[in-house]
């Protein structure tokens, strides 16, 4: 199954350009704080090698890109790149309330960076990975950027839902996306077509197996993957 047989439809765009009041707060309560438990898996695996230089991809509010830079060591540099410059501007005020300096946020599109190939000795992104990918007839060239900006033997790693193996699982985690999290975030947000979309995307993703085709077929060496909470989410790490 190729990544571009589905249609485009990223209704989150809009709500990207106009972040929601508590958006970081909302997240927590929706994902009963398991987001930032697996944030921390994903940085411990892109720290494993001590890298020169990593990327957080579609940062958004800076999350993974603020623990990379509080856990790397000083020499490592730590790049974060967004194409809603509302977000750049919460995680810039977070990164200064939190006294955390040194990463370099930057205006950019994931599938047009400004960087040099082979710049980055790994590269993370957590939850925008479905975005980029789900009925995106552009995920090819995605996955191409990424690549290119990796160094050879750099590691891609990503944070993202996922379809559960245990059918009663994954029922009930369809429901749950669909009955609480959709009308609560919302309702929340007023961003109602945007929840409803995350609901629906989660619920019709790729399986573990599908998506691991899919990343090898866009020429990654290696794929790995860990399912987290039953498989309702994975951990990919991908090589070049």
């Amino acid at each position: 199954m190729e990544a571009s047989e589905k249609n485009n439809y990223r209704p989150l765009q809009k709500m990207f350009m106009s972040v929601p009041p508590r958006y970081d707060l909302l997240n927590r309560i929706l994902t009963l704080r398991f987001d930032e438990r697996w944030r921390k898996k994903a940085t411990r695996q892109l720290l494993d090698n001590r890298p020169k230089r990593l990327l957080d991809l579609c940062t958004g509010t800076g999350d993974l890109a603020l623990r990379l830079r509080k856990n790397a060591p000083v020499e490592t540099e730590v790049y974060a790149l967004d194409f809603s410059q509302p977000m750049l501007e919460i995680a810039r005020e977070k990164a200064a309330r939190r006294n955390i300096s040194g990463v370099d946020f930057r205006f950019g599109d994931a599938a047009d960076m400004p960087y040099e190939d082979g710049f980055f000795d790994g590269l993370g992104i957590a939850y925008a990975f479905r975005n980029r990918t789900y009925k995106d007839p552009d995920a090819h060239k995605f996955f191409a950027e990424i690549r290119r900006v990796l160094r050879k033997g750099g590691q891609f790693v990503a944070v993202e839902t996922s379809q559960p193996d245990n059918p009663l699982i994954r029922k009930l985690y369809h429901a749950q996306m669909r009955y609480i999290t959709a009308p609560v975030g919302g309702l929340l947000t007023g961003e109602k077509e945007a929840y409803k979309y995350l609901a629906y995307s989660a619920s019709d993703f790729y399986t573990p197996e599908e998506m691991k085709k899919i990343l090898l077929t866009a020429g990654f060496a290696k794929v790995d993957y860990q399912q987290l909470l039953g498989g309702v989410a994975v951990l990919w790490t991908c090589t070049k």
